[in-house]
Parts: C-alpha cells; structure tokens; sequence
C-alpha cells in the first residue's frame, strides 16, 4: 500500500477530471472529488444520475466525447468492459466516442472490475490514438467512495502513476501499486473478489442454518461477527440482510459478473476454484429467483428459500 508522501505531477486539483459512469460508485467518487475542489465533467446514459451531478455544480456532457474534450484525466466507472468499448471506440450515426475527439496526451483510468486481457487489449488501442491508460479496479462500496477511502488497486507506467498520486490519493487513502504492467491490478481484484463471494456465500450459508435451525438471526450473526467465523463481507452484507435492507450497494448481479471473470480466469491457467464455482453457482441461482438488482447481501434471500413451502422470512 502507498504510505510515501504525494509526488509533484499534475496540478490537481485544478485539472479538469472526467467521469463516465456515475452509479453508486461513480457518483460517490464523484462528490468526494467535487468537495475538495476538482472541476469535473460527468457523462452517463442516466438522466437521474445527470440531475444529481448538475445539482452539485458539475458539468454534465452529453457524451464521452465532451468529456474529454473537457478532461485531462478520465475515469471510467462503467459496468463491463463491453460498455468500456462503446465508450471509449463505439459509432454511430452520431460519433461520440472518447476517441473522436481526435486529442493524444489524455489519460483514461479504468476504475472498472473487467477481465484482466480486456485491459490490456483496451490499453493497446488506445497508446493507438496517442491516449495513457492505468488499470485501477476499486473496492470498498459507496460510502468508502465518497469519504475517499476506498480501496484502488494501480497498475501501469511509473512515471504516469506518480504524477497522478495526488489524484488517487484523493480518491482511495488505501491504494495499492501491483506492478507496472497493465492487466494486473485488474488480476489482483479479481482474486479479491473471488474470495469476498466465497466468504459472503459461505457467511449467508451459516447464518440461514442458524435461522432454520430455530435460533434467534441477531443473536447468531452477534456471534459470528465476534468469533473465528466472521469476515468484513460477512458483517456488512448480514447486517443489512437482517434489517431486511436489500437496497443495491453492489448488486448481486455485478459480483455475480466478478466471481465468473475470476473463475473464467483461473480456469484459463489450470488453476482449480471449487471454492469458487459452488459460489458462482449460488449466485447465478440468486439471480434466478429474480433478485439480480438487489444488493448482493441477497444471497441469503436463495438459502432461506431452498427447502421452505412459505416466503422466505428475508
């Protein structure tokens, strides 16, 4: 993790930084920038979230392509690497893709949770159009994200991370440099994610047990939480399961999608995930039953409905 004092670089905050893709993550960021001073231009396909963030004084861009226009720095905050590629390359009848701005020397950070080959394949077409790229996934949830400390995950050319450390600094107080090579931090958050789906299946699998077996859910999740079975996933996610609070912090759906590309990852060097799979399995099972959207602390919603004849007390 980064403990060394912010480089000199960019004139940050008075450099103009672009976000595309203001969910809950993108918008939290998005507030936590503007409150120490950054100007930001914002794009997303959704006219709540551009109401939202013209409300708070940023200026809101009817494309990627005024964003850049606009940006010295672009942080994507998109779901999947396909709605990275439209962002960034797609066309249309109207082109409005990032790089129709026809501007090098711009530098696109991808914020976003994608397969670790998509990242390198997105670096390389865009050094094509003379335009820097970080990989740098994040973690840590909206409420992180607007404090500014979440969690980043950085991978890319020394000397461009170092010039955009106070930048990150701002955004992530945890941030952690992988490597140089691009594709690796999104590696890196990929074996996070793994791991934080296999614990929130295995925590909700635990505490329907206990729910089923008859004793008291606030009681059980109390003890877990204080004893060798607990994990932070476990504590955040049970916590808002039992105040039936399924409102998408991150949905089900979205660490369904991380789970799959960690899987599909490991399956694609030899390295076995049974861990893994029974999780994924559960997942896809959760979305199902139709609760893809709600927050992924749904999980236990499919193990309380297994085996009952009644709605699930969650």
């Amino acid at each position: 993790m980064s403990t060394s004092p912010p480089m000199s670089g960019l004139n940050v905050p008075a450099c103009k930084v672009g976000i595309i893709g203001i969910g809950a993550m993108g918008m939290a960021m998005a507030h936590n920038l503007s409150r120490k001073g950054y100007g930001l231009a914002i794009n997303d396909i959704r006219p709540e979230a551009q109401d939202e963030a013209r409300a708070a004084g940023m200026v809101v861009c009817e494309s990627p392509k005024a964003v850049v226009l606009l940006a010295d720095v672009i942080l994507l905050v998109v779901v999947n690497a396909a709605q990275i590629n439209e962002v960034l390359f797609g066309e249309g009848e109207n082109k409005h893709a990032l790089v129709d701005a026809g501007l090098s020397g711009k530098t696109v950070v991808i914020c976003s949770t994608i397969a670790p080959q998509d990242t390198v394949e997105i670096a390389q077409k865009l050094a094509r159009h003379g335009i820097a790229c970080i990989d740098a996934p994040i973690s840590g949830g909206p409420a992180r994200a607007l404090a500014g400390t979440m969690s980043m995950m950085l991978a890319g050319d020394p000397s461009l991370l170092a010039s955009l450390e106070p930048l990150f600094a701002d955004l992530a107080d945890k941030r952690f440099h992988i490597s140089a090579a691009i594709g690796d931090a999104a590696k890196a958050k990929l074996v996070n994610n793994l791991l934080a789906g296999i614990n929130l299946v295995a925590g909700a699998e635990a505490l329907a047990l206990g729910i089923k077996l008859g004793l008291d859910a606030q009681k059980v999740f109390k003890l877990i939480e204080a004893s060798s079975g607990s994990s932070w996933i476990f504590k955040d996610r049970m916590a808002r399961a039992l105040a039936d609070d399924f409102a998408p912090r991150a949905a089900a759906n979205i660490l369904t999608k991380d789970v799959g590309l960690a899987t599909a990852m490991a399956a694609g060097i030899g390295a076995p995930t049974p861990l893994g799979e029974a999780a994924l399995a559960h997942f896809k099972e959760t979305l199902a039953l139709g609760w893809g959207d709600l927050d992924d602390a749904a999980v236990i919603k499919t193990y309380l409905a297994q085996g009952l004849h009644t709605k699930p007390p969650l």
